[in-house]
């Protein structure tokens, strides 16, 4: 981390196994938050790491997401991943219209029969990995296969489609500089493929979630085919960045912390609260993601931003604050249930939330479950972690029982 005249360099490339990154530890401990150059975009933005401070920007109608469309705004990656009419970038009341109907996808009920569908493809995952033997790759085996059968089967993409999906996904996540117009292409045949989805699910609607979510009305207010296009590519993408990199994630904490893999076992009925506490702790990204744009001035965090600066949030330094979470840095399976950040905040919180927690809670579940003896198969210096994107995961992760 280095001065570049008032604002700091931040490439936020660090990717050493799930430790913290220290650039951005260092930002917390600073009295008023800052500026930081990202390596794409122009310009420069603040960064905002206390929790009451993230909720803030996530919160108040003065920070829009909708404003950066148009601009070349800091960010991580050469190509923006988000399109334009994505409710990611969307500002309420618009949004919030988006998601009150696309919520209607994610009930209860659907994501219980969800829940049956993923337990049904993570026992079938097992099975061959219980067949092949030890040592097998876990990451390879489950990880990357669960959730993107997942988000495929859930919104009925065709088998032979589902490879290009992961590699289109792969792509759009990429931070190298040669990647720019390879993402641009991954993101223009993802609009056009759901587009077609979109129009055939119309004709012919099916037990899947495009078809639901085509259904879903609030009077005579629906979805019309652009938005459910681009609602679709937002949650296949998120289907693939978020669980493939958690369940690994969560794997090597388990596999390297014997107490956790224990406690599992020995209570699976804290379950949910494990996984809680794991989530808050992952650096599950590096440094940023989407950032806001000042629609006026705006004093907070001992400085003064001015419209029309831009300004990023740090959800992974905000699930470290320790005025929001005692001992922020220990992984407490029996912390008191406090909401993290791991799923976002505010009007922008991930609405495919419970389908995610359901296919962890099968995932790891199951695993524990299935194999009482799982162990790395190599030493955990040896593990090798994702540097070409902006997830933290493990590659591979060999394992035996």
């Amino acid at each position: 981390m280095t001065e570049t005249g008032k604002a700091i360099k931040c490439p936020f490339d660090f990717s050493e196994g799930m430790e913290f990154d220290p650039s951005l530890a260092a930002f917390m401990e600073r009295d008023s938050i800052a500026r930081i150059r990202l390596p794409y975009g122009e310009g420069d933005a603040w960064l905002v790491t206390g929790f009451d401070d993230v909720r803030q920007v996530t919160t108040d109608n003065r920070f829009s997401r909708a404003g950066i469309m148009g601009y070349d705004y800091p960010r991580l990656t050469p190509e923006p991943i988000v399109s334009p009419e994505s409710i990611n970038v969307i500002d309420p009341p618009r949004s919030s219209r988006l998601r009150h109907l696309a919520s209607q996808a994610f009930t209860n009920r659907h994501v219980e029969r969800m829940r049956q569908s993923i337990l049904g493809l993570t026992d079938d995952l097992l099975d061959e990995m219980a067949e092949q033997g030890p040592p097998a790759d876990l990451v390879r085996h489950l990880s990357d296969r669960l959730p993107q059968h997942t988000i495929c089967e859930v919104l009925g993409i065709a088998p032979e489609d589902r490879p290009r999906m992961q590699e289109y996904a792969h792509q759009l996540l990429s931070t190298g500089p040669d990647s720019r117009e390879t993402a641009a292409t991954a993101k223009a045949e993802l609009r056009e493929y759901f587009g077609g989805l979109v129009s055939e699910r119309r004709k012919a609607p099916g037990e899947d979630l495009i078809s639901a979510l085509a259904a879903a009305k609030d009077g005579e207010d629906a979805l019309d085919d652009q938005e459910l296009a681009v609602m679709c590519l937002t949650l296949m993408l998120s289907g693939h960045d978020t669980a493939t990199c958690q369940i690994s994630d969560i794997s090597y904490l388990l596999l390297t912390r014997p107490e956790l893999m224990e406690q599992l076992r020995t209570r699976p009925e804290t379950l949910t609260a494990v996984l809680d506490e794991l989530l808050r702790y992952i650096p599950f990204r590096k440094g940023v993601g989407i950032p806001r744009v000042a629609l006026e001035d705006v004093e907070m965090g001992g400085v003064k931003i001015r419209k029309g600066d831009f300004v990023h949030v740090s959800y992974l330094t905000a699930n470290r604050d320790p005025k929001r979470f005692p001992d922020p840095d220990t992984i407490d399976p029996n912390r008191p249930p406090t909401p993290h950040m791991t799923f976002g905040w505010g009007g922008h919180r991930c609405i495919a939330a419970p389908l995610a927690m359901a296919e962890l809670e099968v995932a790891i579940g199951r695993l524990v479950e299935r194999f009482p003896g799982l162990r790395l198969a190599v030493p955990a210096e040896e593990v090798r972690w994702d540097t070409e994107t902006i997830r933290r995961f493990p590659i591979e992760l060999p394992v035996a029982w």
